[in-house]
């Protein structure tokens, strides 16, 4: 790609990060809350929208931006996986509905070939370094999504906790 080229998207990226185990009686609300601050964004000007893959809400935040694609064309739902064997252990159900987005997204990104220890933290800065905004879903405080939403706020990531958003 030639300088000329190159476009910087980063100013208009906004990535996921949340709770892989989510309470089925909570996905409604968690789906209405991210779509109103999705929008919004879009209304914002974002356009690159970049999820994780993993269960929970990457595959909520997903299915929104693939949905909010019908009436907002100019967006891309970009994959950043952690590696290729990510789905090693899920459920039938689970794997064909990330192989669905996967074949719907716009880009998919591996951050590692093979499972490591680090992996995932490795997916996640990478989230984080590509974006200047990040949506969470984040109730707790000691996990591996409140490890990225520190490292979003040490890097000047503006973040979104949509679960202040609910009455807990």
């Amino acid at each position: 790609m030639k300088q000329e080229d190159y476009i910087d998207t980063k100013s208009i990226t906004c990535c996921f990060t949340g709770h892989r185990k989510i309470l089925k009686e909570n996905i409604p609300i968690i789906k209405s809350n991210l779509r109103t601050a999705v929008v919004k964004n879009i209304e914002n000007g974002y356009r690159f929208f970049e999820a994780g893959g993993a269960l929970g809400f990457d595959t909520i935040a997903a299915q929104i931006v693939l949905e909010l694609k019908e009436t907002y064309p100019q967006i891309r739902l970009i994959l950043v996986l952690p590696c290729v064997t990510q789905t090693k252990s899920w459920l039938k159900d689970d794997i064909d509905e990330y192989n669905r987005i996967k074949e719907l997204a716009d880009e998919v990104v591996y951050t590692s070939k093979e499972y490591s220890k680090g992996c995932m933290h490795k997916r996640n800065r990478y989230l984080v370094d590509h974006s200047t905004l990040c949506i969470c879903y984040l109730t707790e405080s000691k996990c591996g999504t409140a490890y990225t939403v520190k490292y979003a706020e040490r890097k000047g990531v503006s973040v979104i906790n949509i679960a202040k958003s609910q009455d807990d």
